[in-house]
């Protein structure tokens, strides 16, 4: 058995984060369905157009590493929208589900921002300048989005969430 690389273990992470990303692109679209404020619906409209691009940006990698683009199955995104879609079926009033819609979304930005942030660290050490260039693209989003959800939470949607009875009487 040959000896992995570096770059094998890079190739092996790109190829789990792009699978991730297209069951995002899938569950994007019911997240926005289900939420009730307009501003999370269209943070969760705008994250599926970068998505999109993010996942053109991981073919450009696999193109820089000569390498055919392909998933490996990421279990973990497996489970955090399956999370996700376990909260849907809760039957929570639309103001506290919007709460928990962006808990569910700031769960799969973080694990997208330790990825991407992985991946970069990976390219750097590799040498593979345009490679960290296109990765840090994308992880710059995922941080920018993860505000954004920080921001409608706090400001806004947790708010509501509480005044819709999101506390239970003691």
């Amino acid at each position: 058995m040959a000896t992995k690389t570096m770059q094998d273990l890079l190739i092996e992470d790109l190829r789990d984060i792009y699978h991730a990303e297209k069951q995002i692109a899938k569950a994007l679209p019911k997240m926005a369905k289900a939420a009730s404020s307009d501003q999370l619906r269209q943070a969760f409209e705008t994250h599926l157009e970068q998505t999109h691009g993010q996942i053109e940006r991981l073919q450009q990698v696999f193109e820089e590493l000569d390498t055919r683009p392909r998933g490996k199955h990421c279990d973990a995104m497996e489970g955090l929208i399956s999370e996700a879609q376990e909260m849907l079926e809760m039957g929570l009033a639309p103001e506290v589900q919007d709460a928990a819609l962006i808990a569910a979304a700031q769960k799969v930005e973080h694990y997208e921002i330790a990825s991407y942030g992985t991946l970069h660290a990976y390219a750097t050490a590799c040498g593979l300048d345009r490679v960290a260039q296109l990765l840090e693209e994308t992880l710059q989003e995922e941080k920018d989005t993860d505000t954004l959800l920080n921001k409608l939470a706090i400001g806004d949607v947790n708010k509501k969430a509480m005044a819709a009875g999101g506390k239970k009487a003691a």
